[in-house]
Formats: C-alpha cells, sequence, structure tokens
C-alpha cells in the first residue's frame, strides 16, 4: 500500500465499529464518521495545511527583509558605535567602528533580504 505524502498522517486509524442487528458494515446509531464530520475531512485538513505553509513563508519573507533591512541601516548611525555595552571594551569599540565592519555587516543585510526574496520568488503551490 502506498500512502500519498501530501496528505496529513492520521493519528487513529478510522476504524468504523458495526451493529449486528443493522448489518455487518452499518455504523452504531449516533456514532459519527470521519467522513461525516466537515472538519475532519482530508481536503480541509489540506487546506488548513496549505494555509500555515503559506502564512509561514510571509513570516518567514517578513522577518528576514526587517532583519535585513536593520542590519543595512543600523551599522552606519551613532548608535552603533557609541553602544553602551561597549564602553568597557575600547578595542572591540574601535575594530565595530571601523569601516570594513560595517561594510561586512550591510553585506550580510543584503544577504538577509536577497535570501527573504528569493524564498518568496520561488515559492510554489503543488
Amino acid at each position: 500500500m502506498v500512502s500519498d505524502p501530501k496528505l496529513p498522517f492520521a493519528s487513529e486509524p478510522a476504524a468504523v465499529e458495526t451493529s449486528s442487528e443493522n448489518g455487518p458494515n452499518t455504523p452504531l446509531s449516533g456514532e459519527v464518521t470521519p467522513l461525516d464530520r466537515d472538519n475532519g475531512s482530508p481536503r480541509h485538513l489540506a487546506r488548513a495545511g496549505l494555509w500555515l505553509r503559506r502564512v509561514g513563508v510571509l513570516a518567514f519573507v517578513f522577518f528576514c527583509a526587517t532583519l535585513g533591512v536593520m542590519l543595512m541601516i543600523l551599522p552606519w548611525g551613532p548608535e552603533w558605535s557609541e553602544n553602551p555595552l561597549l564602553l568597557a571594551y575600547p578595542a572591540i569599540r574601535e575594530a565595530v567602528s571601523t569601516g570594513f565592519f560595517r561594510g561586512l555587516v550591510t553585506g550580510l543585510g543584503l544577504l538577509n533580504v536577497w535570501i527573504g526574496f528569493w524564498e518568496a520568488v520561488q515559492y510554489r503551490e503543488d
């Protein structure tokens, strides 16, 4: 038996108990089978998974773009070199204040923005 990898994994087997009075394949009275419920159908679960994937990709793209823009702008502001956390370490403060280090961080920001938008462009729905 080959299962479809796009369908969600069922946590419980969908066994249907039967009553001997109504026949061998008749469900018990009042019992709801998995196909009778609207929210448990494979189509509903697939739709929910699709929307979760869409929201996840959107959140990832937004996070990458925001972090990338921050990494491109922050190194060139006065807060970067006048950071109170670096006042106790003048050698690190001097190294962080160089143009090479600021350019390196800006390049990482550009790379982060590129990764976010690349993920958005490459997103495909099956």
